[in-house]
């Protein structure tokens, strides 16, 4: 039930004696009358600023004070029941509601003021048989029909809302609410033809109104009338062939008969239609999508895709089915351009951005391609830490450190006690990236928050491990955390490298021979890091032509170190 809470009601005039009377004309009794007549008109007026400025205490003190003065002015027990309602306080407020309804039977705003108690206090028959009195006894009262219906619907009391729609029906006409209420109330009355019947008036009353169609053609097909549905929207077409909304109920309906030669025509020109909604068309495509992949479906779904196009060259809800459907059959690349297409007409589209975010991951797209959609992510949706935890991830990839701490301890922060797993990569990525700031501190703490989330990660510990060799920190401790990797991944050639090189900090050169040995036959093009660790390791183990033979190498690759040209320069290690 839903009333408008409480009715403002008009300023009460009270009676005022004739300014010009002759005082002395009056007995002292009329004016004394006189007197407290002043001081209830003063009152109720004082009450009335309190109550629009929101000051209910004033208002109840106020108007308590008239009602004391005169008790059987009906609007005082009014304004004192709506002070109340305004306060809820609406058992105190009852009394004086009726009250104001008992002294002034014909005043429908003091009724409603007590329906609307009523239905406050849970006693909705109550308010039921006030609003039906009113209905019935005032034309102006018809919009409180639904109300009252609703009431009885509820109470399971059937026949009676029919009655007050059937009333309200013959006094507006026939219209989509009253029929809507009848038809609910005959399906749970499990009359089925009387619920058709008003949908049938419903469309008679409105001619051409597709959604009246649809409502009923939905109800048959609930109830299991499918070749009753499909014929009332064959008849309706005839009648309005241009109304793609009934093209494509056709469509279903007949499809659902498992006549598809029949139902393809309905679909194909309720898909050639401007008047139907691109975002209508995309789930019709994508709904054949779903079906068993067959030869003509495909040529349905070129088909379609044509025809869209043709509507809707640029529509987001389009291109994302278009990337649906590559997605679906394993194009990934053309899948994502469609995403990404549809992104550039509607970015706030959080599952397109997933989507278009991790399969770039997954195709090694370039970090700095996928920046572009991780920070449209971040300022379509600030408020998921997930893409936050994305653009960090992706700057910290290119070296945009700064950058990168910065989204990935928003992302943190914004995850706290919630996705484990975010967490703990996030930790490790926001390590790499403080340990290349020079936030040494910093960074091996994030590490150990992160293996404590996972102890296995391998990338954590070998990431934390190869930082702690370059610090000469603990190295026993990076050692032990290598070799678990390298146990794990034994053909990983990074992982090899720092094994090597943590044996290589501790003077270990010979054990560290193999490995980064190994390691380096692995690589098809070694990189430099690795190609000057094997040339200090061979130096240390007194082989120093081989040595710079391989520092000469690791020389023609970007990454090496700054002491590496003074190494082949003198034929010596510099650390």
């Amino acid at each position: 039930m839903k009333f408008i809470p409480f009715f403002l009601l008009s300023f009460y005039f009270f009676s005022l004696p004739y300014l010009g009377q002759c005082q002395s004309n009056l007995s002292k009794k009329e004016r004394k009358a006189q007197e407290i007549q002043a001081t209830v008109d003063r009152l109720f007026i004082e009450g009335e600023k309190a109550s629009v400025l929101g000051d209910w205490k004033k208002a109840y003190l106020l108007f308590n004070k008239a009602l004391e003065l005169a008790p059987e002015e009906a609007a005082i027990s009014y304004k004192m029941a709506e002070v109340l309602g305004k306060n809820t306080k609406h058992e105190k407020a009852l009394p004086f509601a009726q009250r104001a309804v008992d002294l002034d039977p014909s005043n429908s705003f003091y009724a409603l003021l007590l329906a609307e108690l009523y239905h406050q206090l849970e006693q909705p028959m109550r308010a039921a048989e006030i609003l039906d009195k009113l209905t019935q006894e005032s034309s102006k009262n018809q919009s409180y029909t639904l109300d009252l219906a609703s009431i009885y619907l509820d109470a399971n009391e059937f026949d009676k809302a029919l009655v007050v729609l059937d009333r309200a029906e013959a006094y507006y006409g026939v219209r989509e609410p009253f029929t809507v209420q009848k038809q609910r109330i005959y399906l749970r009355k499990n009359n089925l033809p009387k619920a058709i019947e008003e949908g049938e008036k419903l469309i008679a009353s409105f001619p051409g109104n597709a959604s009246y169609v649809l409502g009923l053609v939905e109800i048959l097909y609930n109830n299991g009338r499918l070749d009753q549905a499909i014929s009332l929207v064959e008849g309706e077409i005839q009648k309005y062939p241009d109304q793609p909304e009934l093209q494509m109920a056709a469509y279903t309906l007949i499809s659902e008969k498992g006549d598809a030669s029949r139902a393809l025509p309905h679909l194909i020109l309720g898909m050639k239609s401007t008047d139907l909604p691109a975002t209508a068309k995309a789930k019709a495509y994508e709904g054949i999508l779903e079906e068993i992949k067959t030869q003509e479906r495909e040529s349905i779904l070129d088909t379609l895709e044509y025809l869209m196009l043709e509507s809707y060259p640029e529509d987001a809800s389009i291109f994302e089915a278009f990337g649906k459907r590559r997605m679906s059959e394993k194009q990934v690349a053309e899948g994502i351009a469609f995403y990404k297409k549809s992104l550039s007409l509607a970015p706030n589209n959080q599952t397109l951005l997933e989507e278009v975010i991790l399969n770039s991951f997954e195709v090694n797209t370039p970090y700095q391609e996928v920046e572009n959609y991780t920070q449209m992510a971040v300022e379509e949706f600030p408020e998921l830490a997930a893409f936050w935890f994305y653009d960090g991830v992706v700057k910290s990839a290119q070296k945009k450190d700064s950058l990168a701490v910065i989204s990935l301890e928003h992302a943190l922060r914004l995850n706290e006690n919630k996705n484990q797993q975010l967490a703990q990569v996030a930790y490790g990525t926001l390590a790499n990236s403080q340990y290349n700031l020079g936030l040494k501190d910093k960074a091996f703490a994030n590490f150990e928050k992160a293996l404590a989330i996972d102890s296995k990660d391998d990338l954590v510990l070998n990431n934390y491990a190869y930082f702690l060799s370059l610090e000469k920190l603990e190295l026993e401790k990076a050692k032990n955390m290598a070799e678990r990797v390298v146990k794990r991944n034994p053909n990983n050639s990074t992982y090899l490298d720092t094994l090597a090189w943590i044996l290589f900090q501790m003077k270990k050169y010979a054990e560290a021979l193999p490995y980064i040995e190994k390691a380096i036959l692995l690589e098809k093009d070694p990189g430099g890091v690795l190609m000057e660790h094997y040339g200090d390791i061979l130096y240390h183990l007194n082989w120093a032509d081989e040595a710079i033979s391989w520092w000469k190498k690791a020389q023609q690759h970007p990454e090496g170190s700054e002491k590496l040209a003074h190494k082949i320069k003198e034929g010596k290690y510099h650390e």
